[in-house]
């Protein structure tokens, strides 16, 4: 079975982010997983923390429940790391976990955020992470002796929340039509975040209008990636 991972520092980020890719894949027959640093508790849940006696501990339940709800309607599996957020606090633990993770699903590619974001910090230390840990997977001197089989797989950036201040330059549009409802259906679920709903929705609209012109191949709605690495072809066409 093919396979697909996402990296991200927040719940919500793999829903605007990436939600297409997720349904998309998962809808081909991928197993699609997803590891979500945090729970965004701090940073990411302003709704939430407007609630009458909300603590950090039930901000924290209220999140994992969306996620886990968000994945499931994606069709994807969620694996939630508890670094906190704002910022991100990373251990050894969290590392070996990852490359664990790399080596024991050998996906055919990664999603993650974008290399910079001068708003959110949390982002770029998760793209960061995200590689570092995809590069010591190959390593064979890392816990040696262990049984796997893995490739270094492509990396694509989703798109950020502002491209033009974290020099994101997409080079790939996903056309992602057909699982759109579910995509937006997962927005939904994100009520500690319900004020985004409508800009990822235009986002979306914005880069599908973007791929219709530059393809000619009908589109309404689209996620924008950057892909990290060269690819390898025989022909340009």
């Amino acid at each position: 079975m093919k396979t697909g991972l996402v990296i991200t520092a927040h719940p919500g980020d793999f829903v605007w982010r990436a939600g297409g890719a997720i349904a998309l894949h998962a809808k081909k027959g991928y197993r699609m997983k997803i590891v979500c640093m945090s729970f965004g508790e701090r940073g990411e849940s302003q709704f939430a923390w407007k609630e009458k006696g909300a603590t950090l501990e039930s901000v924290k339940a209220g999140r994992k429940d969306e996620a886990e709800r968000a994945a499931r309607l994606l069709g994807a599996e969620i694996e939630f790391f508890d670094c906190g957020d704002y910022p991100l606090k990373l251990t050894e633990a969290h590392f070996d976990r990852m490359v664990d993770i790399y080596r024991e699903l050998n996906p055919s590619f990664v999603l993650t955020h974008a290399l910079e974001d001068p708003y959110n910090f949390d982002h770029p230390n998760a793209a960061h992470f995200a590689q570092e840990t995809r590069v010591v997977a190959q390593a064979m001197g890392h816990k040696p002796g262990a049984q796997y089989k893995y490739s270094a797989p492509p990396v694509f950036l989703f798109e950020p929340h502002q491209p033009e201040q974290c020099n994101y330059k997409p080079d790939l549009l996903l056309k992602i039509d057909e699982v759109w409802k579910e995509k937006y259906e997962a927005f939904q679920i994100l009520a500690a975040q319900k004020h985004l709903w409508g800009y990822y929705e235009r986002v979306a609209l914005n880069r599908g209008i973007q791929g219709s012109r530059n393809t000619g191949v009908p589109m309404t709605y689209g996620e924008a990636y950057q892909r990290l690495f060269p690819t390898v072809a025989e022909e340009l066409a």
